[in-house]
Formats: C-alpha cells, sequence, structure tokens
C-alpha cells in the first residue's frame, strides 16, 4: 500500500473536521435565526435542538472508549451520517424529528471526531510531523466559517433553513468522496501496550483533566450556540449580524496556527491555561458592553479558544499518558459533550426567567476562571 504523506493526511483531516465540527455540531448555530424566521422556533425550543445534538455527542463520545476507533468503517460510517442527518433536517418541518436528527448528527460527529483525531495524530507522529496537528484541527474553524458563510449568503437571497440544511448536507457529502480515499489508506502503527505506570496518580491527574475539559464545554457553548441570535437581537440588518459566525469560524482557524507556535515555546498545559482565561473575557464581554461590537469582540475571543482548548488539552492528555491515550481522550471528550448538554439548558432557562443571555454568559465566565485557577495549581511541580 502507499505510504500516504503527511501534508495530504494533514489536509483530509481538516476537511474531515470541517464536516464533523462545521456541519455535524455547528451548522444549527448560523441556521437557528433562519429557522426563528421560517417556523417561529424560540430560544427554549432552539435550546433543546442543540442539547439533543450534545447528547448525541455525549453518548458517541462514550461509544468510543469501546469501540474501534481506529477501525475504517467507524470513520466512513459517521461522515456519511452526517451528510444524511444534515440533508434530512431540510425535508421535515418536525420538531421531534429535528431533535432526532440532530441527535444522530452529534452522535456521528463524536465518533468522527476521536476517529480523524486519534488516526491523524498517530499518523503525522509517526512520520515526524506532529506540528501539521495544527493544520488538522483548523478545519474546525474552517468548517465554522464556511457555514457561516454560506447561511449568510442565503440570508441576504432571502433563501430559507429548508435549504440551508440542505446544501449543508450535500456539501457533507461531497467532501466524504474527497477525503474518505486518503484517511482510509492510513496505514497505522499498531497500538501501544497497556501502560504499566502506577494508576492511581494518572487517574487522579486525569480526572481533573476530565473536569476543567468538561467546563470548556459549559463555557463556551452559549456563545456558540447564540451568537448569531445575540446579534441580531443588537442589529436586525442581516448584512451585519450575519457576520458574526464566520468571525468566530475565522478567529478559530487562525488562532490554532498562533496556538501551536505559542505551545512549542511555553507548553500545551499553559495555552490552555490562557485560552480559557480569554474565553472568559469572551463569555463575559456582551454583558459587560451590550452592542454588536461586543458580540464580535465575544466571537473572536470564544472563537478563537475552544478549538486551542480541544487541540491543547488532548495534546496534554497525550503528554500525561504517554501515547496511551485513547481511553482519556474519549472520556474527555464525553465531558466536553455534557457541558455542552448543560449549557444551552441553563441558557435557555435563564432566559425564560427574565435573565436574559447575562445570566449563562456570566456563569460559564466564572467557570472558565476557576478552571483555569485549577490547571494552574495541578502543573507539573504542583500536580495533586
Amino acid at each position: 500500500m502507499i505510504r500516504v504523506p503527511a501534508l495530504r493526511i494533514a489536509l483530509a483531516g481538516m476537511a474531515a473536521l470541517a464536516v464533523a465540527m462545521g456541519i455535524g455540531r455547528f451548522a444549527f448555530t448560523p441556521i437557528l435565526p433562519m429557522m426563528q424566521d421560517d417556523f417561529g422556533l424560540s430560544i427554549v425550543g432552539g435550546s433543546w435542538l442543540a442539547s439533543s445534538n450534545y447528547l448525541g455527542y455525549l453518548l458517541g463520545a462514550l461509544a468510543a472508549t469501546a469501540w474501534p476507533m481506529r477501525s475504517r468503517a467507524v470513520l466512513s460510517g459517521s461522515l456519511l451520517a452526517i451528510a444524511a442527518t444534515t440533508i434530512a433536517m431540510g425535508l421535515t418541518e418536525n420538531f421531534t424529528a429535528w431533535a432526532i436528527l440532530r441527535f444522530g448528527a452529534g452522535v456521528a460527529s463524536a465518533l468522527m471526531f476521536i476517529a480523524v483525531s486519534t488516526r491523524c495524530m498517530a499518523a503525522l507522529a509517526e512520520r515526524g510531523r506532529p506540528k501539521l496537528t495544527g493544520v488538522v484541527y483548523a478545519g474546525v474553524g474552517s468548517g465554522v466559517a464556511a457555514a457561516g458563510l454560506l447561511c449568510l449568503l442565503l440570508m441576504q437571497y432571502d433563501v430559507g433553513s429548508v435549504w440551508a440544511w440542505r446544501v449543508a448536507g450535500l456539501a457533507a457529502l461531497m467532501a466524504a468522496v474527497i477525503v474518505l480515499p486518503v484517511l482510509g489508506a492510513i496505514v497505522l502503527p499498531p497500538a501501544p501496550a497497556t501502560d504499566r505506570r502506577p494508576r492511581d496518580r494518572i487517574s487522579r491527574h486525569a480526572g481533573l483533566l476530565v473536569l476543567c475539559y468538561g467546563i470548556s464545554g459549559f463555557g463556551y457553548i452559549i456563545p456558540a450556540t447564540f451568537l448569531p441570535v445575540m446579534a441580531k437581537a443588537v442589529v436586525p440588518d442581516v448584512s451585519l449580524f450575519g457576520w458574526s459566525w464566520p468571525v468566530f469560524g475565522a478567529a478559530a482557524v487562525a488562532s490554532t496556527f498562533i496556538a501551536a507556535a505559542r505551545a512549542a515555546a511555553i507548553g500545551h498545559r499553559s495555552v490552555w491555561i490562557a485560552s480559557h482565561v480569554l474565553m472568559a473575557a469572551g463569555v463575559l464581554l456582551p454583558v459587560l458592553l451590550p452592542g454588536l461590537a461586543a458580540v464580535i469582540g465575544a466571537a473572536i475571543l470564544v472563537g478563537g479558544t475552544f478549538v486551542v482548548t480541544t487541540m491543547t488539552s488532548l495534546q496534554v492528555a497525550q503528554e500525561v499518558s504517554r501515547g496511551h491515550a485513547t481511553r482519556l481522550v474519549a472520556a474527555m471528550t464525553a465531558a466536553f459533550a455534557l457541558g455542552q448538554i448543560i449549557g444551552p439548558v441553563v441558557a435557555g432557562l435563564l432566559f425564560d426567567a427574565g435573565y436574559g443571555f447575562s445570566g449563562g454568559l456570566v456563569l460559564a465566565g466564572v467557570l472558565l476562571v476557576l478552571s483555569a485557577i485549577l490547571l494552574w495549581r495541578a502543573a507539573p511541580g504542583k500536580m495533586i
């Protein structure tokens, strides 16, 4: 079998994560204002649809602890499932059907994220090109930005959410045709042997990583779910509020490359800690300074840190487990997903109770600061 070059692997992984996260996970965010106009979908209803997707993501991450994530079948099946469930969102107007489809897309997104991460990180490390991991994770922001630009274009031409879902699903299907031959052709090195280090110390440290990564999920998900809605509430002109989500994605793309360079200088854990502090500033900004500029600032700060948090935290997991990270990555992803499930529901309930989005954003900001402190206190030399 032909050995796949490292750059080709990184670019295919980038495209795969653009589908998994930009479409399977976050296409709902820029389409939500369109669904509000088309179907009168409420903030609470949108919260439950978002949480349905995140519940699926949680269960997919839990399934990854038992399923063979190095299998080509998991990779191809999850990618095709994202395409199918996304297209189907544009073929029905039933709320229950939407919830089921978003749930299915969440399951597939988690499986695909872990499969792509595991496959690409192992292949790039084996080829001596670990820095190309930043290219892979740039796919998250690229997918977010592409979905946002698509919805911005469709809204300007008065095309509704029905066609937004269909076009996004067809884009996922086209991507599958391109990336599956590349990622499926990777011959992975053998899985590492069972870790024989003392397990009590590892489990304590791993538990803290799982907790802090779960807080990351709760912290970023409120703006990541409602940012365009928040922007629309301030400025209803689509040519203005419609840019909030593409800016979020563009910040995510740029941050992966900046963070890779900083991590080489100061370490992955330090970048993770800094990301939590900046993310906290981002979620609090619309509370402290109401207006479109604050929402765009939040898009830059949160968009510029949520992928970095994922990228650096998974690298910390690799360092802690010394190559035996598959189960720890799956557990961290599950905690992240649990935070995401709780976040939109809490935000929706507080919004319905009269607190607007401020209640959820303040809570998220406080938790992010606390998690940064925990990560700092558990740094090498201060390990709990």
